[in-house]
Formats: structure tokens, sequence, C-alpha cells
């Protein structure tokens, strides 16, 4: 990979066309909620009668609400979720992507140097961990240094986790700014237990999914 003397200004990801990109950066709320329903019911079978699609569409939307509060407490920049009119909305899983900047750490010479190693970084991750299993490795996505982390994170009512799930962190460094990490996190509950085939199957799957991510510049 030839040297990169400037940060990207942005990255694209393959996802399938019944997911959804919601940006969390721009737009208000019930403008996004408004665009994505209207959008997706306009692909709605013709043969679904009208006094049921109106309870579908208000779920959406309320669905929707929370999915996006959520994500911007988080301070994430994007949020995909998957849309299928067929039968209920399926919320049971989502990738919120959002940047991180971990601390620098002294030199010798008491400079400021980015963390960039692996180890350091995977040490950082399990000092976050709060005792959840963790498995982490690390490689490269689209040439720049990532770190891989997968655990299974306990239900937690109170802050609106119901059920147990299973959650996968891709941590990329942003090439040109080593101290500047992007972020995807993807969450699943499978089909009810975080180790369940289904989990199994749609981690397989966001794995595929950042093997096709790469880098932009305007």
């Amino acid at each position: 990979m030839a040297e990169v003397t400037s940060p990207p200004t942005g990255y694209r990801l393959l996802l399938p066309s019944d997911w959804v990109q919601i940006p969390l950066r721009q737009g208000k709320t019930e403008e996004i909620v408004h665009r994505i329903a209207t959008d997706a019911f306009r692909r709605a079978p013709g043969d679904i009668p009208r006094d049921k699609l109106t309870p579908l569409r208000l779920e959406m939307e309320r669905r929707l609400r929370a999915a996006i509060a959520d994500a911007r407490k988080a301070k994430a920049l994007e949020i995909y979720l998957p849309m299928r009119l067929s039968g209920e909305m399926n919320l049971g899983a989502s990738i919120v992507v959002s940047e991180a900047r971990l601390p620098s750490h002294s030199a010798p010479n008491a400079s400021a140097v980015a963390v960039s190693d692996p180890a350091e970084v995977a040490a950082r991750l399990i000092s976050r961990s709060n005792g959840t299993e963790l498995d982490l490795s690390s490689g490269e996505i689209d040439g720049a240094l990532a770190v891989r982390q997968e655990r299974v994170m306990p239900a937690d009512p109170g802050r609106g986790a119901e059920m147990a799930s299973r959650r996968v962190d891709y941590l990329v460094s942003v090439p040109g700014d080593p101290s500047r990490w992007f972020v995807a996190a993807f969450s699943t509950i499978g089909a009810g237990d975080p180790r369940d085939d289904l989990a199994d199957a749609l981690v397989e799957w966001f794995d595929a999914l950042m093997a096709t991510f790469r880098w932009s510049w305007a």
C-alpha cells in the first residue's frame, strides 16, 4: 500500500439491499424516520391491506426513533439496521459506526506517541471488558491495522438490554492519523440465545461484510 499523507474522508461497505444506513450527524430524527418508513413501505407488496400496513409502519417508526436515540447517546456516526416488510421488522441485529481516539502514551523522550501496537490496543480493550468474555485478534483491513473483539454481553434491563447479545467490534486505525480509530460494532441476539446457530451465522456474515470495507478519499 502506498504511503498515506492525508486521512480518508469516508468508507464503503457492500451492504445487502434490506439493510438501511441511518446517518446521525445530519438531519432531524423525524425527517430520517419519515424518509426511511416512506421508502420501505413504498416497496410493500400490493396485496397487504392498508389496515395492516399502518400498525407495521407505526411500530417501525417507534423502533427507529429508539434505535437512533440510543446511537446518538453513544455519539455514533451511523447506524445500520435490517428492514423487512414481509414480516415483523427484524431489529435483532444492528451495526453502529463510531470513531474513537485512544490516548497516547509517553515515549522515552517525553513526546506523545499514538497507540498503534495491537498488543497495547488489546490490553486497553481487556481493561474495559468489565469481566465479560473476550476473543481478540488483529490483522489488517484495506491496508490498515485492525483489531477484532468478540464477546457476549449479559442482559441488563436497567440499561434497556432485555436479552443477552453477541457483540463483535472491529477497530481499524485511520490511515494518516494513527490516534484515530474507525469502530464498527455489530450486535445480535440471535434467535434468543447469543450463542445459537443464528447468532453464529450472523457473526460470520458480519466478518464477511467487514472484508468488503474500503477507505475513500474525496
